[in-house]
């Protein structure tokens, strides 16, 4: 039996566990990547374990989040990431070149090589054929200090794509179309590859949209083969010597197989505020909207600004409508400016951004009081906006500019009739604002700079004994890391200052919880389905840490904020009868007995005790590696204590 192409980079990179078997797979890493919302964490955490340069292939630092500067925090946090990034061997990328997952598709992506990204992203670069995945901080740190990555053994997930996409309809419209089969949980534990005769009418920047939001179904990655097209698009980048072509065997089988006739898609929408609550626009049309904003990591590519400066031509925006764009990276930009589109775009009235994340992430634009919203993003988490009561719909580049242009939802069909879009078959090169780091010989003269807004981050407690705490927390389903840390540019700044940042923790659920989780000293929170979905942000674990939790409680996890959870020494467990999550109140004292010796006999469930009467069972869903970790207290704890024995 053949292999499929995801199969094989994992087969290549293996380093520790077995294929197809219920455990976890130890990889090796070949390339990080940072941003500066999670980055300088990651950072801090790597010069803790104590590495003197990264062990990687490569590892570049982003700055593309934190762009707003309305005080010394953010500007801190550069200098800080720049000179830790000169000092440890890490490229950097400054201020203004560009969103991280865009630059590393058109600089740094690489066919079969594994990447890991502390941004949940991360997979984008699968439309180049390499495998991605979004970590947290710590997970990235290690992977640089020469550890391997760890990721449970997945399932993968053929999808084959069928006919060819109709005037109008885009990339965008394939993921939210799969998302609205499969859900926002439709894609844990699991990778999804796409094959078949479709893949070939798809260029590099439409597979790279698709593999994004592949982070919305709950996917550990996405990827798509390198072939033809994928060597065009590396040649136009100067890279040609970086392709190789992958594909999955002739005779290749995958656990699941989804078909996709690319021809009968039409022009989609999510709906507020979920990426899976997904209606045909055709269905929306008419609604008023305030505000339009294109760009994000999922939608800022040459390819996609192109579209929307053919579509506004020579119109003018409507009047009720604010239109902002953000280009992926400088050199979208550059080559928009270049080949006369820019000015398509200003002359139609819409306001051009820097090359960053910006409203994505809550950085800036936020609506109007009860605006509607049109958004090329990825997510559209109530509030993550920076308006609490704002309508987000997630739309395509297309359906976004028609809809401008009308002032209400418009089905984009009509605006892209006859749109033929060619891109450059070179793109203008300039790397000036990627630095290199210092030689392994001048590192010892590089100082490392910290800014007074960076602050210690919490180490976990080792599990061990009991644990009696107050339940300071319960929530519901689809709980996301945007519920339990927010972001935006109020908060941003402070991702460096966990000791400030935890006391915002759960503010858009339980603005109580802060000061009660304070006071209690050690707490349990209680979640739905799905809990911890999202983004990879490690403060979403970190938070909680510093307030005293001590282990949480769902019905189901979220892949990565499971691992950031065990990482920071909290127990991620869950009930084993859901039903139960209906008979905890907020405020109950419960006690978890034993969790030390559970973990330690690997027992598979554990008993936990109400303090007025009655109990429960939870189910401790972890490898034996995960739960070495929770009795070290956490991944930076296991890694010195692991790096100590193997020196001894």
């Amino acid at each position: 039996m053949g292999l499929n192409a995801a199969q094989k980079i994992l087969s290549a990179h293996l380093v520790d566990g077995v294929p197809g078997g219920a455990g976890e797979l130890g990889l090796k890493v070949d390339r990080t990547l940072t941003q500066d919302s999670t980055g300088t964490m990651a950072y801090l955490e790597f010069e803790a374990l104590g590495v003197e340069r990264v062990k990687t292939e490569l590892s570049v630092a982003y700055v593309d989040h934190n762009i707003l500067q309305t005080g010394f925090e953010n500007a801190d946090d550069h200098e800080y990431i720049r000179t830790v990034a000169k000092k440890h061997g890490i490229l950097f990328s400054r201020p203004g070149n560009g969103i991280c997952h865009q630059v590393n598709l058109e600089r740094f992506s690489a066919p079969g090589k594994i990447l890991i990204g502390s941004d949940s992203h991360t997979p984008t670069a699968g439309g180049a054929g390499m495998l991605a995945f979004g970590a947290g901080g710590l997970d990235v740190a290690v992977a640089m200090g020469g550890g391997a990555y760890y990721i449970a053994d997945p399932k993968i997930v053929g999808v084959e794509l069928k006919g060819r996409l109709s005037e109008g309809v885009s990339a965008k419209d394939v993921i939210l179309e799969l998302l609205r089969r499969l859900t926002v949980k439709g894609g844990v534990g699991k990778i999804i590859e796409y094959f078949g005769e479709g893949v070939k009418t798809l260029g590099v920047p439409e597979r790279a949209t698709i593999c994004n939001m592949g982070a919305e179904l709950g996917a550990t990655s996405s990827i798509f083969p390198s072939d033809e097209i994928t060597r065009e698009f590396f040649k136009a980048q100067g890279r040609e010597a970086d392709f190789t072509e992958l594909s999955a065997d002739a005779d290749a089988s995958y656990d699941e197989l989804i078909s996709l006739d690319l021809s009968v898609l039409e022009p989609l929408a999510a709906c507020p505020h979920m990426p899976d609550r997904i209606k045909p626009v055709s269905e929306l049309e008419g609604l008023k909207i305030d505000q339009v904003c294109i760009g994000s990591c999922t939608n800022s590519s040459l390819l996609d600004m192109l579209k929307v400066a053919a579509i506004l031509k020579g119109k003018t925006i409507a009047e009720t409508v604010n239109l902002t764009i953000s280009p992926g990276s400088r050199q979208v930009l550059d080559e928009l400016a270049r080949l006369g589109a820019l000015s398509d775009i200003l002359n139609a009235g819409a306001r051009v951004l820097e090359c960053a994340c910006g409203p994505c992430i809550g950085m800036g634009q936020a609506p109007k009081s009860g605006a509607v919203s049109l958004r090329t993003f990825n997510r559209n988490f109530e509030g993550r906006s920076g308006t609490a009561d704002a309508q987000v719909y997630l739309v395509s580049p297309e359906t976004a500019a028609a809809s401008a242009l009308a002032g209400c939802i418009t089905d984009p069909r009509e605006a892209a009739r006859g749109l033929k879009i060619e891109l450059p078959a070179s793109f203008t090169i300039n790397d000036n604002l990627i630095s290199a780091p210092a030689s392994a010989e001048a590192a010892g003269e590089v100082e490392v700079v910290r800014g007074p807004n960076i602050k210690p981050f919490p180490v976990g407690h080792p599990c061990e004994g009991d644990i009696a705490a107050e339940v300071t927390l319960k929530v519901g389903d689809n709980i996301t890391t945007d519920h339990i840390m927010p972001s935006g540019s109020s908060l941003l700044p402070y991702r460096s200052n966990i000791p400030y940042l935890s006391g915002f923790c759960f503010s858009r659920c339980d603005e109580g919880f802060p000061e009660r989780a304070r006071k209690a000293g050690q707490g349990i929170i209680i979640g739905g389905e799905n809990y911890g979905q999202g983004s990879s942000r490690e403060h979403a674990a970190l938070a909680p840490l510093a307030l005293g939790v001590r282990a949480v409680i769902a019905k189901s996890f979220a892949r990565i904020h499971r691992d950031n959870l065990v990482n920071a020494g909290i127990a991620p467990l869950e009930f084993a009868d859901a039903s139960d999550y209906e008979n905890v109140a907020l405020g109950e004292k419960l006690s978890i007995k034993d969790i030390g010796e559970a973990l330690n006999e690997d027992r598979e469930e554990l008993e936990v005790f109400k303090q007025n009467g009655g109990s429960f069972k939870v189910k401790i869903d972890l490898t034996a590696r995960r739960r070495a970790i929770l009795l070290a207290g956490g991944l930076l704890n296991y890694t010195k204590k692991t790096a100590g024995e193997e020196r001894t």
